[in-house]
């Protein structure tokens, strides 16, 4: 074992497999994206590559998401022991539904969300959108757009439909978008040369985690120390992905998903810890993958308001914090 790997071992301390294991001796993970392979899940790729499931007595298998991909009805038929829930919303709807899973750990503080525009000078913050279309994906008039509207104003007139191809964007100056701020802004700009204007919606205080880890009931009752282990092994890769070297994590990405692109992912990786997305806000002081009741109430608090959840909802269902690493 190298000096690095040790150290990292040693970060698990306290959720370490006692004793040697081979290949047999590993416990077979499903686990499922929530889209096609990317830096936002380089962590877990990381992990991956550099053997930290492995140590955990572990053998994941990660399944690459994307848009016919539905992360809570995997977990609830227990075709998968562990997936990514996008953000705050979809441990909610799941209570909602129905659907025997819960949330176990949050990996960015930040959620990545972003609106998106060309450089323009009526538009210097969010609030300027109100009135204006915007490009919405159906996912997005579910989750981020409803505390769009509670905070900015903005009505259901606004939203055109995002499909997930710039285009639109790139031939009409006047158009707004969502995107991420790991990927679409810089896919605009290589595309078009001109630095697109972006807002995180973090910045106006939008409350959702974001890359959440997802364990199925069934996981929970079974073993709770393999969902500790995997939680464990999954935030010392994403410690290492984010400020050591990336490339074992990024070579597994590149080959679930052979359009990626060394570029793309150092861009993503830069924005990743430029804006702090996983070591901000509780993570200074309880690490990568907190979470806290506090936070889980007052979304819950903010969109129950808006009328998306019933407020009798058990929003405290959603989560569990059991299974996060004692504070470094």
């Amino acid at each position: 074992m190298s000096k690095h790997t040790l150290i990292l071992a040693l970060a698990l301390a306290g959720f370490a497999v006692a004793g040697s294991t081979t290949a047999a001796d590993l416990t077979k993970i499903r686990f499922v994206t929530d889209w096609k392979a990317q830096a936002p899940q380089g962590g877990f790729y990381q992990a991956k590559a550099r053997g930290l499931y492995a140590e955990q007595g572990l053998d994941v298998e990660i399944i690459q998401g994307g848009p016919s991909v539905n992360v809570p009805l995997l977990l609830g038929s227990n075709q998968v022991d562990f997936g990514i829930g996008s953000n705050s919303f979809i441990p909610l709807n799941i209570v909602a539904a129905g659907i025997p899973a819960t949330a176990v750990a949050a990996v960015f503080q930040k959620d990545p969300q972003v609106l998106i525009t060309h450089p323009r000078e009526d538009i210097r913050s969010i609030a300027d959108m109100k009135g204006k279309p915007i490009m919405i994906s159906d996912a997005g008039v579910g989750s981020h757009w409803v505390w769009l509207k509670a905070k900015f104003g903005f009505t259901d007139r606004q939203i055109r439909k995002y499909t997930y191809n710039l285009a639109p964007f790139l031939t009409d100056p006047r158009a707004i978008q969502q995107g991420y701020v790991t990927s679409e802004p810089y896919e605009i700009a290589k595309a078009s040369g001109i630095e697109p204007q972006v807002f995180l919606l973090a910045d106006e205080d939008y409350p959702s985690y974001g890359t959440l880890i997802l364990a199925s009931d069934a996981r929970i009752r079974s073993d709770p120390q393999q969902v500790r282990a995997f939680v464990a092994a999954s935030i010392a890769g994403w410690k290492d992905y984010l400020t050591g070297d990336p490339t074992p994590g990024n070579t597994l990405i590149k080959a679930d998903n052979p359009e990626m692109t060394d570029d793309v992912l150092r861009h993503a990786i830069a924005e990743m810890n430029r804006h702090r997305l996983a070591t901000a806000g509780d993570a200074e002081t309880a690490g990568i993958g907190a979470m806290t009741e506090a936070r889980w109430q007052a979304f819950f608090a903010t969109m129950s308001a808006d009328g998306l959840y019933p407020a009798s909802l058990n929003w405290r269902r959603a989560y569990s914090l059991d299974f996060l690493p004692p504070k470094p």
